[in-house]
């Protein structure tokens, strides 16, 4: 009889989630996690199922249909199941409204990304949407728009399905992605007064979303030098499309499930938020978190890259033993592991920063500004490799469409793109420093290590290093930024291994010496990645045709 390999399997992800659990111990309160323990667990629960049912069933993918068979512009989109689940999904665990609810105080982030980071994988990327939902909220509550926030915020946050509201955000244009100030969109005022944008918008993610505090940016008419920023509601009271035109959906690497649009904008009808001239400030707080979003998503693919490895590597067997016993694979899934313990506490540390600035702690609002760009940039990159990993780590299997494998490393691919990719993570990263300067971090670095007692792995010596590599370089401008992604690499990494130090700490306290192996690790793996760039070969290379 042929042998057939046992499939892998998923246990609970909130009961099996080793690195989950014990952070759970040590940073929140007993009673914040008693109180929301029930919907963890059944998150968990769903996670698995999810993965049970994307097994057994074909892809599916959105379907625009542009035309009735009437020859009538309708742009109708037909959401995969999954999707159509989503609103009842997010309304019941309050995916953004546990962020904004004032039940956990500093801690509502922190619930709410617990929720975010054990269903991600299995909503289809239907966090995408939400995360911008969260930006939305979350800018027009910084805006200070009154009436906006009277409109919008009670369906953004609502736990009622049926009056739940998604946000797109609607910048990238062909002229620019990352670049918005050569946003082409222009807004004119109509008879009436009311704002009218028109313009083409190349990459708008789950169009399918009700309003679009869209975040369109656009140039108010006879303001050319002026960014503004303006509220759009997509449909109109009839239930029409809001002067939009949906010209295709985009043929995807990944993230298929998400319908991504490129649209036009023929006289959308619009409300200016705040100061007409200071759009992209505004958009600020939607960037902030939605690239935490970005980070955490990234977690959670790493974490099911993760637990779906090691299932089959106990179930494989090859040269007499199980996969699992041989010594260069295990060393390799412990590398990963490390690394990913390291970025866990990174990223749910920006998290814990975030709900404490929220709820008026300054004193924390700088080492944010720099550990946001940072956490997103390192976390998206190391998806990425630890997705490869997870194809190699299954052998011809890993290469296999419907085993579910491949899509793990399709769609981590998107985690280095989204809300900037990692070279425009580096240079805010730069930006940042040089407005709040290095001392944030090496305090923060500091207070850690202080609480863990020791530091042998040279965690601080390695910051230090890297402030004063910055402060020799400062005033070299081209080298400072051919050397921002080493740079961010190296800081995201120390100040990860001070985090993880700390928790190794607290951890052994309580018996287990996991965190501490994992810290072992992650700092042989080496810290810094700073070195001293050759610009000379650097400009051979860099154009390198004919």
């Amino acid at each position: 009889m042929d042998f057939i390999q046992p499939a892998p399997e998923l246990a609970n992800p909130y009961r099996d989630d080793r690195v989950l659990r014990s952070w759970l111990a040590r940073a929140l309160p007993d009673a914040v996690h008693r109180a929301i323990a029930a919907d963890l667990d059944a998150l968990g629960a769903e996670a698995v199922r999810a993965w049970r049912h994307a097994r057994e069933r074909s892809p599916r993918a959105p379907v625009l249909t542009q035309w009735d068979a009437w020859g009538r512009r309708i742009d109708r989109i037909e959401l995969t199941p999954v999707w159509q689940e989503g609103a009842a999904m997010a309304a019941r665990y309050g995916f953004v409204a546990a962020g904004h609810e004032p039940t956990h105080g500093v801690h509502a982030r922190s619930d709410q990304f617990l929720r975010v980071y054990l269903w991600h994988v299995a909503s289809e990327f239907y966090t995408c949407p939400l995360a911008m939902s969260d930006g939305a909220a979350t800018a027009l509550k910084a805006a200070g728009a009154q009436a906006l926030v009277e409109r919008a915020l009670p369906r953004l946050l609502s736990r009622d399905p049926a009056t739940l509201w998604l946000s797109g955000q609607w910048m990238t244009e062909t002229a620019g992605g990352s670049d918005v100030a050569r946003t082409g969109t222009v807004a004119r005022r109509d008879g009436d007064g009311a704002w009218r944008l028109h313009g083409r918008k190349w990459f708008s993610s789950a169009v399918v979303g009700d309003m679009a505090l869209a975040l369109a940016l656009a140039r108010p008419e006879g303001a050319p030098d002026a960014l503004a920023l303006f509220y759009v509601e997509s449909r109109d009271a009839a239930g029409c499309w809001n002067g939009i035109r949906i010209d295709r959906l985009k043929d995807k690497l990944g993230t298929r499930e998400l319908p991504t649009a490129e649209i036009h904008l023929e006289g959308t009808r619009a409300e200016l938020v705040g100061d007409a001239a200071h759009g992209v400030r505004l958009i600020a707080p939607v960037l902030n978190v939605t690239r935490t979003w970005n980070a955490v998503c990234a977690l959670a693919t790493m974490r099911r890259c993760l637990a779906l490895a090691v299932d089959y590597a106990a179930k494989r067997q090859v040269f007499g033993a199980a996969l699992a016993e041989q010594p260069l694979h295990r060393a390799t899934l412990a590398g990963l592991a490390a690394s990913f313990e390291a970025a866990f506490h990174l990223v749910f540390h920006v998290v814990a920063l975030l709900g404490r600035v929220e709820h008026g702690d300054d004193a924390d609002r700088d080492l944010l500004r720099v550990l946001t760009p940072l956490a997103k940039l390192w976390t998206g990159k190391l998806a990425v490799a630890i997705a490869s990993e997870t194809c190699e780590a299954f052998g011809g299997a890993g290469y296999i469409e419907n085993t579910g494998i491949p899509q793990l490393l399709r769609d981590a691919q998107v985690y280095p793109i989204w809300e900037g990719t990692t070279n425009v993570l580096a240079l805010d990263t730069l930006r940042a420093l040089g407005a709040v300067g290095f001392a944030p971090l090496r305090r923060g670095a500091e207070a850690l290590l202080g609480e863990a007692g020791a530091d042998p792995h040279g965690v601080l010596a390695t910051l230090v290093e890297a402030e004063h590599w910055l402060g020799r370089h400062a005033s070299d401008r081209d080298l400072l930024q051919a050397s921002a992604r080493p740079l961010a690499f190296t800081l995201a990494r120390t100040f990860a291994a001070a985090l993880l130090a700390r928790h190794a700490a607290w951890a052994h306290g309580q018996g287990d010496r996991r965190p501490a192996a994992a810290l072992q690790l992650f700092a042989a793996d080496g810290l810094s990645r700073l070195g001293a760039p050759d610009m000379d070969a650097i400009g051979l290379l860099a154009d390198n045709r004919g």
